[in-house]
């Protein structure tokens, strides 16, 4: 079977290319985040592989728990997904979606991993540095890991900066053969 990326991108751009044409672009994101977490439920897929459970009764407890928060094109993509057999590519074709919204809208989420707990400024400052470096704008979140010893780590798209102090100290070590 092929991966579920495989399976996802038509599925994300075809969504994409409505959602962009409509204007709809943030509320997809919140549908396909939705849909997403639903399809992970580990309380649905059993559901979805039980032959006493049928595709229409199914689809409707999905669209039952999703509620308000899928539009009618909302709605018939999780048909078209559970028709297809293909919910379980939900998560890859949310995470495509966003991929393709954070391009045509020039955004890049990254992450700053530190020894220590940064305040509000550093964090604006390190993302404002970072726009300047990468040209785009850049929704920055922190997070804090003391195995680091000093320094930080910044994961943004396939860019990685190992500024930490344990980064440098296992470099050294490899330089020294140790």
């Amino acid at each position: 079977m092929a991966s579920h990326a495989v399976i996802a991108r038509p599925y994300a751009e075809a969504v994409f290319q409505q959602a962009r044409d409509s204007g709809s672009l943030a509320k997809w994101s919140e549908m396909l985040a939705l849909a997403a977490a639903l399809a992970v439920d580990p309380q649905i897929e059993p559901l979805a592989r039980n032959p006493k459970v049928g595709e229409d009764e199914f689809t409707q407890l999905l669209l039952g728990i999703c509620g308000d928060g899928l539009t009618e094109e909302g709605r018939n993509l999780l048909r078209l997904l559970v028709v297809n057999d293909r919910l379980v590519a939900l998560p890859a074709i949310a995470e495509l979606f966003e991929d393709l919204r954070a391009e045509v809208e020039n955004t890049l989420e990254a992450e700053v991993v530190s020894a220590f707990e940064m305040d509000n400024q550093q964090i604006k400052r390190l993302a404002a540095l970072l726009e300047d470096k990468l040209g785009r704008t850049v929704e920055l979140t922190a997070s804090v890991n003391p195995d680091l010893i000093g320094g930080v780590i910044i994961r943004a798209g396939d860019t990685v900066i190992d500024a930490s102090l344990r980064g440098r100290l296992k470099g050294l070590s490899s330089q020294l053969n140790l």
